[in-house]
């Protein structure tokens, strides 16, 4: 089996973006620069949104955090959004989610300038993506793609099965693994919890991308001799042995399936860290676009 190292990959991708920053640099333009919306004061964002300023530093990018409190209105957050839209100096930004219960994401999200959605959430980007036309990919998408890329994982004519049908994750995957081109070319099948003969169409696949949010949902004998799983999720399990009072685990059961995969992806070190490279990837191509 091949574990499917995503902190690896994502620390030969940080080396090849950096490079590329120097070079705008050494031309007189400036580097990239990332924003980030943080509101309240939720652990795993604020984590989440650390490691992307970090990530910033390692490469050369200028980084601007907008923290904001728990209780701030949609109409102050909208504000916000439209001074980043208007900072020339601002390449590319994300509002994080999730957002407090009181504010709309979907409103939040249609007022992000597409040219500086490098989440790729914007139904402008999406919409532009699901036509084969040149956009922002949404983040965790592009990360898979890229991890099978750059393991060389053969797609034409495999048959893949997304698990999963969020926006983010699932409905963007199963459009990016049908199109033309690598990696793709692959016959798609949408799966989720209310799917019949679920168990079925998972042990018929090639490729498994599983990003339910249930964990450990995909058992050993949900899947075919061989067959290539990525694992999106990454859920909370109550672990008394840890200090934090819990571990992270993902969609699948890792230990059950690694003797029966040719390739697996692993919870954590897995598609979160290619998540994050896949962000920086899109704020390059955004800053790029704007010099």
């Amino acid at each position: 089996m091949v574990l499917l190292d995503g902190k690896k990959l994502a620390e030969e991708v940080k080396l090849e973006i950096k490079k590329e920053v120097d070079a705008m640099v050494d031309k007189g333009q400036r580097p990239p620069h990332l924003a980030a919306i943080l509101v309240g004061d939720n652990p795993a964002s604020k984590a989440y949104v650390s490691t992307k300023i970090k990530f910033c530093e390692d490469v050369g990018y200028g980084s601007t955090l907008i923290a904001l409190p728990g209780d701030t209105s949609e109409g102050a957050l909208l504000e916000e959004v439209q001074k980043l839209n208007a900072n020339g100096e601002i390449d590319g930004y994300i509002v994080q989610l999730p957002l407090p219960r009181h504010i709309d994401e979907q409103k939040i999200n249609l007022a992000i300038d597409p040219e500086k959605d490098v989440d790729g959430f914007h139904p402008m980007n999406f919409g532009k993506m699901a036509q084969g036309m040149d956009a922002f990919l949404p983040a965790t998408p592009y990360g898979i793609l890229e991890m099978l890329r750059r393991y060389q994982i053969p797609t034409e004519g495999k048959y893949c099965v997304v698990l999963g049908r969020s926006n983010i994750v699932g409905g963007p995957m199963s459009i990016l693994m049908a199109r033309k081109g690598y990696p793709g070319n692959c016959t798609v099948t949408l799966v989720h919890s209310k799917t019949t003969h679920l168990a079925e169409e998972l042990r018929r696949a090639d490729i498994i991308i599983a990003a339910i949010g249930i964990p450990h949902f995909v058992k050993a004998d949900m899947v075919k001799e061989g067959a290539v799983v990525i694992d999106v999720g990454i859920n909370r399990v109550e672990d008394k042995n840890k200090k934090s009072g819990y571990s992270l685990t993902g969609d699948v059961d890792f230990e059950g399936l690694k003797e029966k995969c040719s390739h697996l992806s692993p919870v954590p070190g897995g598609v979160g860290p290619m998540t994050v490279t896949a962000l920086m990837l899109n704020t390059l191509r955004a800053a790029q676009k704007q010099a």
